[in-house]
Formats: structure tokens, sequence, C-alpha cells
């Protein structure tokens, strides 16, 4: 099983009502909980570790989970509120007002952590649960205490708005890097984790440095590049799409990546520190073909394994 360790919460996406005023819509979203769904439709063993209310908005979480495949077991329930995030979309991308303050997945506490039964394999992290406190503590929490004996996947997504303190900030994240095992980032993320680096590549190398054996970086519309433990490089294009929106497609693509190496026996902590080429090559290729699905319609709206 692969869990899913991170944010669940209600994105407002902008609508008009049939007499065209403005209006919102929810959606169910966040990061983490879109990876975990992508994963759920593309038939992998996944469930979702987070904070999720037992509110009206927390239902519609559970409930979303359920159908489409991704266990609840290790969800971490209370009455305070459901995050919610409004959407503005620009030329198709999304910007994000978060409303965040005491909710019921930003507050979780390491006493509150669920025991992870032996048949998790991997543990994925990622998201705005990485910048904000007291959950990212948790997370961190977390991983020290299961990722030892577990593949570990990070998408740092680097949100330094959410963090008012960026020194702990980026002493916590450093230090979860330092444990993964295989790292998805943007170009925007290296040149914040690492500024004093010219190049992508050699942001990637020095990333890998610290302690992952793969370093993945999205470029968005000109593909992915992946820098394997012996250095070696492999890079695929960006799959053709029609782009409505941009929600949730690094999600997907970080499940995409998880899913076809799952499927290969490949996503264990010994295999990523031993991957080939060929074998990344494919898992990065699967990542942009789901991830063209969804930037293909409205929303967080991951792909079933039936539509590929």
């Amino acid at each position: 099983m692969i869990l899913c360790c991170g944010e669940a919460l209600i994105d407002m996406i902008p609508n008009k009502t049939l007499d065209g005023q403005e209006a919102f819509v929810p959606h169910s979203g966040g990061a983490v909980f879109n990876t975990a769904i992508a994963l759920g439709r593309l038939g992998r063993s996944t469930a979702l570790l987070s904070g999720v209310s037992t509110d009206l908005f927390g239902a519609q979480l559970d409930a979303a989970l359920g159908q489409s495949g991704v266990g609840t077991q290790y969800l971490i329930r209370s009455d305070l509120p459901t995050t919610l995030a409004f959407v503005k979309l620009e030329n198709g991308h999304a910007k994000y007002a978060f409303y965040d303050e005491n909710t019921a997945g930003r507050m979780i506490a390491a006493a509150a952590l669920p025991v992870v039964q032996s048949d998790v394999g991997a543990l994925f992290f990622g998201g705005i649960s990485l910048a904000c406190e007291p959950c990212a503590d948790t997370y961190a929490t977390l991983l020290e205490r299961d990722g030892g004996r577990r593949a570990v996947v990070m998408d740092p997504n680097i949100r330094p708005g959410f963090a008012p303190d960026e020194q702990r900030y980026r002493a916590r994240l450093m230090a979860m890097l330092a444990q993964a095992d295989m790292v998805k980032v943007s170009d925007e993320d290296l040149a914040w984790i690492l500024p004093e680096q010219d190049g992508l590549l050699s942001q990637a190398r020095a990333l890998q440095a610290l302690g992952p054996a793969v370093v993945l970086v999205t470029k968005g519309a000109e593909g992915a590049i992946g820098v394997l433990p012996g250095g070696e490089t492999v890079e695929v294009a960006a799959e053709p799409a029609e782009v409505v929106d941009t929600v949730g497609a690094g999600d997907t693509f970080n499940a995409g990546v998880m899913a076809r190496l799952d499927e290969q026996g490949l996503l264990t902590k010994e295999a990523l520190r031993q991957l080939a080429p060929d074998a990344l090559k494919l898992a990065l290729a699967h990542g942009a073909r789901v991830a063209a699905i969804t930037v293909a319609r409205a929303g967080a709206n991951p792909p079933w394994a039936t539509e590929l």
C-alpha cells in the first residue's frame, strides 16, 4: 500500500449561477488528497493519512476517497472545521486564498498519529502540510518514525508564504528531504531550496547529494527530467493536451510515476536506490500521460485506469 500523508481540503472553484452571478462550487481537493485519489483511480492500493473534519465538507472528502478506492482507515477525525481554498483562475492557472486557521487538517498532533501497518510499503509527503504548523511538525515526526523501512517519496511544493518562520520551515523541510528516496520538484522549488546553485541540473544533483536517490524535475509544457542514483539523466516530453486548467496536474503526475513504479515492484527503498534508466523513463512517461488528461478537464479530476 502507498500511504499518502498530507492535506485534504475543499477547493472553492469559481463558476456562475444560471442568472450569471459569480459563485463558488466546493470541490474535494488538496495536493496530497489529489495524489491519493489519482493512485486509487489508477488501481493501486492506497490510503490517506490526514486530519479530516466531521463537518459537512469532511463528509464530502470522506465520500470522495471511498468513491475512488482510497482507504480512510488512517484519517484523524475531529470537529474542527475543514480548510477552504478559494481559487481564482488566470489564463488557466490557479491562484489560491486559503482559510486554514485552527482547522482539522492543520491542527493534528503527533500524539494522534495512528500506527502504520506492515502492509504500507511507501509513504508520500507533500503540499502545504509541510509548511503549516503544527501539522508540518507532525508529518516530520511521522517520517522520522516510519520512513526508515519504507520507500519515501516527497513533493515539497514550496510554499514559504504559509510559513511565518521561514528559517524553521527550511530546516524542517531540508531534514525531511534528506530522508526521502525520491523527490519531485519544479524548477521554482529548486531555486528556493538551493539558491546558491546555478542551473537546473546542478541544482537537481545538489539536492540528490543531500540524500534522495532519485530527483524528478517537472518543467510544465517542456516535460520532465529524472536524475538517477548513478547520476544518469532521462527526459520525457509533455503529452500534448488542450489545457482547461492546471489544477491537480503535478499531483496527478506524482501518482502516475508512483503507480508505474509500484506496478513493476520498484516502489521500495532498495529498488529506488538501484533504479535503471529505462524503468524511470517509463514511469515519467506514465506520469506525463495521466497529467495530460487532468489538465484537459476542469479541476483536479484524475483519470481512471480504464481511460488510459
